[in-house]
């Protein structure tokens, strides 16, 4: 696989007037990686997106997707698949007849009914689009996207509105692309699914990255958390503690097994409980909250 970046992002700027919403971003995404392109409310992302699809024109900066400017759609747009939050297909098509102007749209060879069995929408194929449920329409939108197994794709939101099996069958389906080298941008509010399967991070707040890394990177910026109650009364715990508004203790740390050991070893030597205890790294969202704090 090559190692040449499939998109390169160098000190892009947007401003919309005065509004300057993105400010010297720059970022790559490599051959066959999930992406994650996570941000707070008004972070930028979206516009980013927009502007790496080819759909925005940015202010200053360059982006490059396969080498070329996304904006030269006859190069680029054949090898790239697009889901948006929302597609705004014709109601008044079918759900096979959609996918396939898509396809023709975009200039890729692919079976329409393969790519609605993929998304289990085959007993809905002569269905009109305007008559499917929001979750079918996001299993469509999907379809559209991955229609002739581009070497990018870009999911934003790609699970909203999907019931626990149709998300597990989404990402089933992103995986096997991935096994074939293909590119994937993610972006979604469901913290969860970027920590689970994001190979890196990207995560934006006021047009800037205030972190990029794996999530193991992202995570270790903070500390480990655990968590405890006791009987009283009993002796003050070997390590700092803040007390909890339910009266649980909290403790802070940078080395969550030494320190675990630490109060296992002492509340046995006391013959102390520690009850509902839980221990366990920062999580992404825990990042998250702190950078909008």
């Amino acid at each position: 696989m090559s190692t040449t970046p499939v998109i390169e992002v160098e000190r892009l700027n947007l401003k919309y007037g005065d509004f300057h919403a993105v400010k010297d971003l720059s970022f790559e995404v490599r051959p066959g990686e999930l992406y994650a392109l996570l941000g707070t409310n008004g972070a930028g992302k979206t516009s980013t997106l927009e502007t790496v699809e080819g759909h925005r024109v940015a202010t200053s900066g360059t982006i490059r997707v396969f080498g070329r400017d996304p904006r030269d759609r006859e190069a680029v747009r054949p090898r790239m698949g697009i889901m948006l939050q929302e597609s705004g297909f014709s109601p008044d098509l079918t759900v096979r007849e959609t996918v396939g102007l898509i396809g023709t749209l975009t200039r890729r060879t692919d079976s329409a009914d393969r790519v609605i069995d993929v998304v289990d929408l085959t007993r809905k194929a002569t269905t009109l689009v305007g008559q499917l449920s929001g979750g079918e329409k996001r299993r469509l939108d999907f379809a559209t996207a991955i229609y002739g197994t581009p070497e990018l794709i870009f999911l934003d939101e790609p699970t909203t509105g999907l019931d626990i099996q149709s998300r597990d069958h989404l990402w089933t389906a992103v995986d096997r692309m991935r096994e074939n080298g293909t590119t994937v941008v993610l972006t979604t509010h469901y913290l969860e699914e970027a920590q689970q399967r994001a190979d890196r991070v990207g995560l934006m707040h006021q047009g800037v990255f205030h972190h990029e890394g794996t999530v193991a990177e992202l995570t270790r910026t903070l500390p480990a958390v655990i968590k405890f109650a006791l009987e009283t009364p009993a002796p003050a715990p070997p390590l700092p503690a803040v007390v909890e508004p339910d009266g649980s203790l909290r403790v802070e740390t940078f080395e969550l097994q030494k320190d675990l050991r630490l109060l296992l070893t002492w509340a046995e030597d006391h013959a102390l409980d520690l009850r509902d205890l839980s221990a366990g790294p920062t999580r992404l969202d825990d990042v998250f909250r702190a950078i909008e704090s």
